[in-house]
């Protein structure tokens, strides 16, 4: 059986990974035992992907990314260049802490920008933006944008990546898809055309 997806000749893929077909593994990128991961995702240069991440579809990692164990991102979520995952609130070199992961979900369609930090046991909702360099210590709700060390929210964003502006009923409409938003008890969500 042929494999469907390519892998640089100087990726590392140790054995029992689920990859499907159409993924891109490019240079020096190491996946470890028992990942999962979906349809059509690109995974750059020298990025660690550790046991038992689980990678939607079209998931798109840049250069030098790590995401450990206890991350799941769902389809079309996009990682940027260095941006990094924790999976232990307190290590310590001397102390084995495994047991002690802490889970952290992406939501589908969000974007995480270079030299984020996401602290694990926080969750990322559908289609939030996390702007470069921010450092995430707390969940992120479904359409919000959040910039700054420690990360802070900012405003909010359309599934297309446009800052949304509210009129006084509280609907906003995205320029570039047109699709209309409605921000009700501080959170958001799509209402269609």
């Amino acid at each position: 059986m042929s494999q469907a997806f390519f892998a640089h000749p100087t990726a590392v893929i140790d054995e029992g990974c689920k990859i499907a077909n159409g993924v891109k593994i490019w240079h020096f990128s190491h996946i470890m035992p028992n990942c999962i991961i979906g349809e059509n995702c690109n995974i750059g240069q020298n990025v660690v992907i550790s046991p038992e991440v689980v990678l939607g579809k079209n998931v798109k990692i840049q250069n030098n990314v790590s995401i450990y164990t206890g991350v799941t991102c769902d389809d079309d979520v996009f990682l940027g260049p260095s941006m990094v995952f924790t999976n232990v609130i307190n290590p310590r070199s001397a102390i084995n802490r495994k047991n002690e992961y802490a889970k952290t979900h992406v939501g589908k369609g969000s974007s995480i920008g270079a030299n984020a930090t996401i602290v694990c046991g926080h969750d990322i909702g559908e289609y939030a933006f996390i702007g470069a360099g921010a450092v995430v210590t707390k969940n992120v709700q479904p359409y919000s944008l959040w910039v700054g060390n420690p990360a802070k929210q900012m405003g909010w964003i359309s599934e297309y990546g446009h800052r949304l502006t509210f009129d006084k009923e509280g609907v906003a409409i995205c320029p570039e898809s047109k699709d209309r938003y409605k921000l009700e008890n501080g959170s958001v969500s799509k209402i269609g055309k």
